[in-house]
């Protein structure tokens, strides 16, 4: 079935007895959880500044992004999961590229490098009690010509992404080595969204 952001996606509520809304409009946060066999109640992006304080570090921007979301999304009577995926190098934390000029420069800077993908979880049950988790990833591109650049640039994919690219997209073919969670860098860790949904009572496989 298909659904609007604003809209219900479905009566019974997915995985059992439990009902989740999910604090994002991500397409892709949507197809993952699928893949654990739920299907979220609602959807509701939670509208928060996103801004990262003064020197906050990328594994505690990411976490609290999480939180926040799951905190500030409506959800009576139902559990709520944020989450939010941050790409870093060392204490930097990278934009989500909104232009091509700034994907151009992130990918610039992540040329022959590693760097960290921080993809972190939040679910707030209808008790008002909160729960955390944090998937961490080393991602290393090869060595970006201009041209290669240039060519990923016009797909597209890179809008609006952390970091200035789409790892299930054709950035894939750039990635050299990936040491983590491939879900964590697309934007929901799986293990760590699994874990925590059966500890709420989901029953999942």
């Amino acid at each position: 079935m298909t659904a609007h952001p604003e809209e219900g996606l479905s009566e019974s509520a997915a995985a059992g007895a439990q009902r989740l809304v999910l604090a994002s409009a991500s397409p892709r946060r949507r197809e993952l959880l699928a893949r654990l066999g739920v299907t979220p109640e609602r959807i509701a992006p939670a509208e928060i500044d996103e801004t990262p304080l003064r020197g906050e570090l990328p594994r505690v921007y990411a976490i609290r992004m999480a939180r926040e979301k799951a905190l500030t999304a409506v959800g009576a009577r139902a559990h709520v999961l944020g989450g939010d995926t941050v790409v870093a190098l060392g204490r930097r934390i990278l934009p989500k590229a909104e232009d091509e000029a700034t994907a151009r420069a992130c990918l610039r800077l992540l040329s022959g490098r590693r760097h960290r993908v921080l993809s972190a979880i939040a679910l707030k049950h209808p008790d008002g009690t909160l729960r955390e988790r944090l998937s961490e990833t080393i991602v290393r591109f090869k060595p970006l010509s201009l041209r290669e650049i240039d060519a990923y640039l016009t797909t597209g994919e890179w809008h609006g992404k952390a970091g200035g690219y789409a790892i299930q997209g054709g950035a894939e073919g750039l990635v050299a080595w990936l040491s983590g969670s491939h879900s964590g860098v697309v934007g929901l860790p799986l293990f760590e969204t699994r874990a925590l949904l059966i500890a709420a009572g989901f029953a999942l496989v």
